[in-house]
């Protein structure tokens, strides 16, 4: 039998990718289609008196300009009302399909223009003058009595509650050191390499949707929940995806907007996102602000933890407010904390739309309890590390409950690992209790050198479930079809690997249909890494019943019992006699069944099988990154020498795809830290909208990730899997700011937010050297 789960097999997806043979949104070829740009708001906040088009409408080539008046006639409602599932009231949160009398963003859109051609389309819109009446605009999640961001609201308040358990106030009463810091964490945005792009290609026979987005089942849902069309013709495939990030689980209002054009035009119509307007209108994250107080006994273990959180959820909801949720309940992280109350607050404002981006919420609750308990150590005079350890959740106390609810509602269960342990082989590797002479080595010449611990808890596999099919042909050819999105992440290859385990053959034998609605009747997408999680549960249990129904068949072709048979390279054979074999491309064969023959009884038509894995217990992912900097104290520049990473994302299906996962998740942490700042002015107006301003990591930012892996097997999933495409991004912040604030801390720098840019570094080295 093969062993491919847990083999390094390269990625099936990449021959395509490397010699430009992807096809992505942009690429698909539609005869007579149309190309869409949008009118967008210039201000954060304004009421529209009025629209002309009659020039943009007048020039060649152009065949509509159409406002949200003009769409009505095709849309079931004008809102883009959705189902809270956490039954927060979110109708005045929605956004409308194009703009309905007011905007509340830079970038929301308030007209679209069909033409022939991109560069026509734009040079149209250029030509539709707007009236706008400026309004004033709400800046600061934390001002109470800002502005409205919208007239219809009477408060920007979205949703308040507490977070809370234990005996806060006694904790606090009874400690012996209280340490307090008010913390921010900036917002920034996605940006994979392919923007949002939209494709609705209308024939006689359907209404064919290609999107790059993260859930294909979704995006019909809404698109039939919005628009006046046939349901029953309506269909949503993903290409190949260029990187998703979160941003692409939203649905947008440009996807509306073009699909309701479309409809409304009875051409097919395509719309491909530029840099800016992913700048602009892509979903963003991580802005919120905590107020927070930490308190510990003598000897440094934590009792309690109370504070404030405040989220910033920009001008629309886009989904469900969860992050501030997630990152409520996982604020405590891998820690034993006795009592927890904090009192969360989301709250609109003039920007952006917030909603999920690599981490939702988790990076921030990380960044807020590393950064206390660095206080606490500091404080204490306590090494960072020691006091960690003594504050970590034992590897005995596994499974470890806490008493908090998950979204499903189920309690909160760390299901396996070894904190400790992961803590112990990470500053063993990373030379951490020597770092104190190589520091004062390098003081002695000149140079700031610094050292940074922290820790990251990830809840995976978001159930309640996914789809999986697993077919073989009369052919012998065996697919997989699921509901999973496949965004770049190695999901086809990790599919296949699974599969073309349970049948002997190549992971490359096994092809893979995932993000199309008509292979896949059900589907929640891709997010939370739970792809491999769910996806990869249903597809091992749909192939080991299409397996199990094989060797049914076989033992009676055969003449042999089913425990005396195997399946090895794509066929059943008698252990210990391989001659006696039957291809699965035979028995498929046979189960197609022929009109007017006997059917073998017992067993039903086709050699395939379906399922849905069902579950609601998070499996959680844990990671201990250590970080070694370089600051110069003269220009603020800081430089990363050395990045040690820990990762137990449970069993690894493909160790080559995690290692990529991880080396990801820390760049985009690596740029959370120290360099991507999505900058807005004081009237709300957006000031980093190219990469000139908005800088992304790159191979020169960062050095060779040394990763280390230990594996504590999920019990909440037959493989035993956590997911791994975000928990490297979860510590990676925390830990290079603790580094940078060691390196500096012969000034007394405290550092509490991210990012941290050279400017404010050398103004906190100025502000330490007059204290």
């Amino acid at each position: 039998m093969n062993e491919l789960i847990g083999a390094r097999v390269p990625r099936l997806e990449d021959q395509a990718l490397l010699t430009g043979k992807g096809r992505f949104v942009d690429d698909i070829a539609a005869a007579g289609a149309l190309v869409a740009a949008f009118v967008r708001s210039p201000h954060p906040h304004a009421l529209i008196r009025g629209i002309e088009i009659a020039a943009a409408r007048a020039m060649p080539g152009v065949a509509a300009v159409l406002t949200l008046d003009d769409l009505a006639g095709v849309l079931k409602q004008r809102r883009m009302i959705r189902t809270s599932n956490s039954g927060t009231k979110l109708d005045q949160s929605w956004p409308f399909a194009l703009a309905d009398g007011e905007v509340s963003f830079v970038g929301e859109p308030v007209a679209i223009v069909i033409a022939e051609d991109r560069y026509l389309a734009e040079d149209a819109a250029a030509l539709v003058v707007v009236d706008y009446e400026l309004l004033p605009a709400a800046t600061d999640c934390r001002i109470e009595r800002a502005p409205a961001v919208r007239r219809e609201l009477t408060s920007n308040a979205v949703i308040s509650y507490r977070v809370a358990y234990g005996d806060v106030d006694a904790a606090f009463a009874k400690a012996a050191h209280v340490v307090r810091d008010d913390l921010w964490m900036h917002r920034g945005a996605g940006h994979s390499m392919e923007g949002r792009g939209i494709l609705a290609q209308i024939s006689d026979r359907e209404t064919a949707v290609w999107a790059s987005t993260q859930k294909a089942h979704d995006l019909r849902t809404a698109i039939a929940d919005y628009i006046d069309l046939d349901e029953s013709r309506l269909r949503v495939a993903t290409p190949d995806v260029g990187g998703g990030f979160g941003p692409k689980l939203c649905v947008y209002p440009e996807d509306i907007a073009v699909v309701a054009a479309a409809t409304l035009l009875g051409r097919s119509v395509k719309w491909t996102e530029d840099r800016r307007e992913h700048f602009t209108n892509a979903a963003q994250e991580r802005d919120q602000y905590w107020s927070i107080e930490l308190a510990a006994d003598a000897e440094g273990r934590v009792r309690g933890v109370r504070g404030r959180l405040t989220h910033d959820i920009g001008a629309y909801a886009l989904q469900d407010v969860n992050i501030p949720y997630n990152s409520a309940t996982t604020m405590t992280g891998p820690y034993v904390v006795p009592a927890l109350a904090i009192d969360v607050v989301a709250t609109h404002t003039n920007k952006s739309p917030v909603s999920s981006v690599r981490g939702a919420g988790y990076p921030q609750a990380a960044f807020a309890m590393e950064r206390m308990v660095d206080r606490l150590a500091r404080a204490l005079k306590i090494d960072r590390a020691e006091l960690r350890r003594r504050n970590l959740i034992p590897a005995e106390k596994m499974p470890y409950l806490k008493p908090l609810k998950a979204r499903s509602g189920e309690q909160v269960q760390y299901d396996s690992g070894d904190y400790p342990g992961c803590q112990a082989e990470i500053v063993r590797s990373a030379g951490w209790d020597d770092f104190p002479r190589r520091q004062a080595e390098a003081r002695a010449h000149g140079r700031y050198i610094g050292i940074g611990l922290a820790h990251g808890i990830k809840g995976t596999g978001r159930g309640p479930f996914e789809f999986g099919n697993v077919r073989v042909s009369p052919t012998g050819h065996i697919t997989v079809s699921t509901g999973a999105a496949p965004m770049g992440q190695g999901l086809a290859t990790a599919l296949a690997q699974i599969c073309a385990d349970a049948f002997g053959v190549r992971a490359e034998d096994v092809s893979v249909v995932a993000g199309d609605t008509a292979a896949a009747p059900l589907g929640l997408g891709g997010f939370a890494s739970r792809q491999t999680v769910t996806a990869g549960s249903s597809v091992k249990i749909a192939s080991q019943a299409v397996a199990a129904k094989a060797r049914q068949l076989a033992s009676h072709m055969l003449e042999a019992d089913e425990e005396d048979l195997e399946i090895v390279g794509g066929e059943v054979r008698v252990v210990g006699a391989p001659q006696l074999a039957v291809k699965l491309g035979e028995l498929a064969r046979v189960l197609k069944g022929a009109p007017g023959y006997p059917f073998p009884q017992g067993i039903d038509p086709g050699l395939e099988a379906s399922a849905t894995f069902r579950v609601d217990q998070l499996a959680y992912s844990n990671a201990c990154h250590v970080v070694e900097v370089e600051v110069d104290i003269e220009t603020g520049g800081a430089r990363i020498l050395r990045y040690i990473a820990l990762q137990d994302a449970g069993r690894r299906v493909n160790p080559l795809i995690v290692e990529g996962q991880v080396h990801g998740g820390i760049a985009h942490g690596v740029g959370n830290a120290m360099l991507e700042w999505m900058g807005y002015d004081a009237g709300g107006q957006p000031v980093t909208t190219t990469f000139a301003d908005y800088l992304l990591p790159t191979a020169t930012d960062l050095p060779n990730f040394e990763t280390l892996y230990k594996e504590s097997p999920s019990p909440h999933n037959p493989l035993g899997v956590k997911g791994v495409g975000e928990v490297g991004v979860i510590p990676a912040a925390a830990a290079v700011i603790s580094a940078i604030e060691d390196a500096l801390s012969p000034f007394d720098v405290r550092i509490s937010q991210m990012p941290v840019m050279p400017h404010e570094l050398v103004e906190l080295i100025a502000q330490g050297a007059t204290r």
